[in-house]
């Protein structure tokens, strides 16, 4: 690829960080800004210095569709350590019982949100081994939820102490960590494009479009594309095709017919209603690229 096919590239681009441990989120995020000299950059979700792993990068323009990366659910491996020692079976039924599902969550002072009681969901959280104090641990939760907090509850409810030793983030939503890559691995492979050595710089970067597989799709006819990058809404007669399971007021991507992302919607409609208004917004548009 040459300068300019790169460059359009990054601009409409995320990438899958491997966070290290000693560095903050934001930290993180000056440093990819600054490497690749961009003037927006963003993270669709905090780690704290000491947390590692899948940091989602947007970059420039793809910081617009920050509202559909952040949402995602997170899984994480960590290290409980609870101040008494407590058999394995008696941790794993009280997390059963108590912590998985719809639990009330209360986050911690240190948190950059209010401290108000709020529900979030804990998809499952498995004990991986257990030796002695220390209990090694999995768990998939809803964005939002502070696993710092949920050690701490999980001892209170064994009427204990418990804190979180160690914690990695696996992954979110599609984002793995089997796929992510360290800082080191991105600013070498910058170095390598700008030194016109062989790069694999285009293998880290992930187009918007294929960022979001999550968001369901509008395709729209050729002749309406201005219109939407003019920030006009999508009119029933814009649409090609769709899917069929698109509700009203969810975020939905809007293509061109050859799979490029125009714009962040907001539907207006079910699928089904929108079929029979033509000549009706049935698609407010949100964000243009």
């Amino acid at each position: 690829m040459n300068d300019i096919e790169i460059r359009n590239l990054i601009n409409r681009s995320v990438i899958n960080l491997d966070k290290p441990s000693g560095i903050s989120s934001q930290e993180v995020v000056v440093e990819i800004k600054k490497l690749f000299g961009l003037k927006k950059c963003g993270h669709t979700g905090t780690l704290d210095p000491k947390v590692t792993g899948v940091l989602v990068i947007a970059l420039e323009n793809a910081t617009k569709a920050m509202p559909v990366l952040m949402g995602l659910n997170k899984e994480y491996e960590g290290l409980m350590y609870i101040h008494k020692d407590i058999d394995k079976e008696t941790i794993e039924e009280t997390i059963s019982k108590y912590f998985i599902g719809e639990i009330t969550q209360t986050p911690p002072v240190k948190s950059n949100v209010a401290r108000k009681p709020r529900k979030k969901i804990v998809y499952s959280f498995k004990i991986l081994s257990k030796e002695g104090k220390n209990v090694r641990f999995q768990t998939k939760v809803q964005a939002g939820t502070y696993i710092r907090k949920l050690c701490s509850d999980i001892g209170e409810k064994l009427g204990i102490k418990a804190h979180m030793k160690e914690l990695r983030r696996t992954k979110v939503g599609h984002f793995s960590i089997n796929d992510s890559h360290s800082i080191e691995e991105i600013k070498e492979a910058f170095e390598s494009h700008k030194s016109r050595k062989d790069s694999y710089l285009k293998n880290l970067l992930i187009p918007i479009e294929k960022a979001i597989p999550h968001v369901k799709k509008v395709y729209i006819r050729d002749s309406s594309v201005k219109f939407i990058q003019n920030g006009a809404p999508v009119l029933g007669s814009y649409i090609e095709k769709m899917q069929p399971d698109i509700r009203i007021k969810e975020h939905v991507g809007i293509f061109s017919s050859d799979n490029r992302l125009i714009a962040i919607g907001i539907s207006k409609s079910d699928a089904e209603i929108m079929k029979y208004k033509n000549n009706q917004a049935v698609i407010k548009t949100d964000r243009v690229f």
